[in-house]
């Protein structure tokens, strides 16, 4: 182990012992102070919005030690608490009281464990922390591309900056600082929120939906100014026709093939909702939404 890998490991198991390295289910500090060793650091924004949405913890003196390598116990606290996640299942290599066997337990449940070796105190790599994520987000936005590493597939998605300049780009071996690993989970955090948001629109438009004496009607949800809304009608002659934001619509429905609904992020163009109706008058409705096999911000 090189010398700052050891440090790192030294400072991790200090922090597990004053309590400090972060679960929501155990008595962490989140702190009113204000910060201290990350005041000027270039991850200062993605920490503070993690101590504020309480899936990352400060130590009692407001410190975050962002420049030391993340552990596993910590990044997957932090996943737990993003995932919001409640059903455990028994994790018998972690003792009674540990900091962490909360955390292992509801991350076990969810499959994020799966071929993960129960570490917490374990410093993370690109490649191991990527497979977290993947494990993690599974569920959410599907399999990763299957023709590249965790690493290369988060670094291609935006969610991990490659290796700097002069090593290979996707370069798997590398630390993960607690900075770095902030502003991956800053990026899990608003996913989920706005695949929520999605969902909840999606929902909206699909119960104004009515079809009555042959024509079909709906209101595109007004949202607000962070989402573009769009529903899409394909007509049978190949046409479009398309309606955004708080617009209704009444379209004869023997003219129409097929309507898309897309919900999307205006801040970065991400995919926070697609829906395919295909069968009319049916209103059935079949999930399109973007995938992390896709390249983030491709439709």
């Amino acid at each position: 182990m090189n010398k700052r890998a050891m440090m790192s490991y030294v400072l991790a198991s200090v922090l597990a012992m004053v309590g400090f390295t972060g679960a929501a289910d155990s008595p962490t500090v989140q702190a009113k102070a204000s910060a201290k060793d990350y005041a000027s650091h270039t991850a200062k924004a993605a920490i503070d919005f993690g101590v504020q949405k309480k899936y990352l913890w400060l130590d009692s003196k407001g410190n975050f030690y962002p420049n030391s390598q993340i552990t596993q116990g910590q990044f997957i606290a932090s996943l737990v608490a993003i995932r919001g996640l409640k059903e455990v299942a028994p994790v018998p290599q972690l003792p009674a009281g540990h900091w962490a066997k909360m955390s292992y337990e509801k991350a076990l449940k969810a499959g994020i464990l799966a071929g993960v070796k129960v570490e917490p105190n374990r410093l993370l790599t690109k490649e191991e922390t990527a497979a977290l994520v993947y494990a993690a987000w599974k569920p959410i936005r599907g399999e990763k591309n299957p023709n590249l590493t965790n690493t290369g597939a988060l670094i291609t998605w935006g969610w991990m900056k490659p290796a700097p300049s002069g090593q290979p780009k996707f370069r798997e071996d590398l630390p993960v600082t607690r900075g770095e690993a902030a502003e991956i989970l800053r990026y899990l955090w608003k996913d989920k929120w706005q695949l929520e948001q999605g969902a909840k629109y999606a929902d909206e438009f699909h119960k104004s939906l009515k079809v009555v004496n042959g024509k079909i009607s709906g209101k595109v949800p007004k949202g607000d100014s962070d989402f573009m809304i769009t529903a899409t009608f394909v007509t049978k002659q190949n046409g479009r026709e398309g309606f955004i934001n708080n617009q209704s619509f009444n379209i004869p429905i023997n003219s129409v093939s097929s309507m898309v609904f897309f919900v999307t992020n205006k801040n970065d163009s991400t995919d926070a909702g697609s829906f395919r109706y295909s069968k009319f008058p049916e209103l059935e409705r079949t999930s399109i939404s973007q995938k992390f096999h896709t390249p983030r911000g491709a439709k």
